[in-house]
């Protein structure tokens, strides 16, 4: 078998209302590329990748793709990942790696996650992602921490979620440090929280922040300052484990974090961590060191939501909810539309492959 084009779309989603985040806003929609491999069998493969538009960079390092055999993902990844510096990148090779395990599955006639191990759950837990937002359903902003422990108990209700995360470093840090507190009051003490102001924060702030919230129980605080040495300043000042998917999230970071003691909690990702299967490397590492590992949210939408939710089914040490984004958007570009919630979890696709097609 061997790849004979690849072809390459960016599309746009609506959102319900427009998410803030520590460095401006998402702009009532989110923007995905969306890659297809095609075989000289018949046989498509579909990938996906964030970051806008990511067409022209994949376009790129089609030549070098050209004529190879799917199946060998090593030799894939040494052309288009480890050869040349200026066109590494490991988001676009995500993207790659996901479209030949698509095609790798549907040749098999097996789901991805038979690929990775086999799944270990039949469904993945995920959060209520909560973002500061302007122009929400039934119109006006969210301004206050009271907005914000609203709509965590709007998902919870909706969505059957058992967890939420807050998208910090957008209003006052002890503003944002005050939804966490009214979460725990509405939801009660089994209802998982978790903040993440993507580093934006100072050392001097994080530890405030995090001495306020330590009382509260939290599953984990997401990278509340800026790179190894901050993390490491946070975790000996606070008793909240600490999450990240910054600091480290590439390989070349992961030894210098282990011995740092920056980090409690590794956050995958498909595109940081090299594809599903660099994800599952990553575990392995994590489970040597004892770190935990969850899953890491980077807007995707349905091609990239079944990869996520097959690599997550594969390993047995996720077992907190994940993250995801996709209760904000407003359609899906899979067909049947969006994949649905039930009791707060989404079911891992049968497959084969991914087990979705473009709509």
């Amino acid at each position: 078998m061997k790849i004979v084009d690849l072809r390459v779309r960016t599309v746009a989603i609506p959102t319900q209302g427009m998410l803030r985040h520590n460095t401006g806003v998402h702009p009532g929609y989110l923007m995905r590329t969306v890659l297809e491999l095609f075989t000289d069998e018949g046989i498509v493969g579909l990938g996906e990748v964030g970051g806008g538009d990511q067409r022209a960079a994949l376009t790129k390092l089609k030549p070098r793709i050209l004529g190879m055999n799917p199946f060998d993902l090593e030799a894939i990844k040494l052309k288009v990942l480890r050869s040349i510096y200026y066109l590494s990148n490991s988001r676009l090779y995500g993207a790659i790696e996901i479209a030949c395990l698509d095609i790798q599955g549907k040749a098999a006639g097996v789901p991805m996650h038979a690929l990775l191990g086999g799944k270990v759950r039949d469904a993945v837990p995920l959060i209520a992602y909560l973002f500061w937002r302007y122009d929400r359903p039934g119109g006006g902003d969210d301004t206050r921490a009271e907005d914000m422990a609203d709509l965590c108990v709007e998902l919870k209700e909706t969505l059957g979620v058992r967890a939420m995360k807050l998208k910090a470093g957008v209003l006052e840090p002890m503003e944002e440090a005050r939804v966490l507190t009214l979460c725990r009051q509405r939801l009660g003490d089994d209802f998982g929280l978790r903040i993440d102001p993507n580093g934006v924060w100072s050392v001097a702030t994080a530890v405030r922040v995090g001495r306020a919230l330590e009382d509260l129980g939290l599953e984990y605080f997401e990278d509340p300052a800026w790179g190894l040495e901050g993390m490491r300043a946070v975790r000996r000042q606070v008793r909240i484990p600490l999450a990240t998917n910054m600091y480290p999230n590439k390989f070349d970071d992961l030894g210098p974090a282990i011995r740092l003691g920056a980090v409690d909690i590794v956050l995958t990702d498909l595109h940081y961590w090299e594809g599903p299967r660099g994800v599952k490397d990553l575990a392995a590492v994590c489970r040597t060191f004892n770190l935990g590992v969850a899953m890491h949210s980077g807007a995707e939408f349905g091609v990239e939501m079944a990869a996520m939710l097959h690599t997550a089914a594969s390993i047995p040490a996720m077992h907190v909810a994940g993250d995801a984004h996709y209760h904000y958007l407003e359609d899906d570009i899979i067909v049947g539309g969006k994949m649905p919630y039930v009791d707060g979890a989404m079911r891992v696709p049968d497959g084969p492959g991914l087990g979705v097609a473009l709509d």
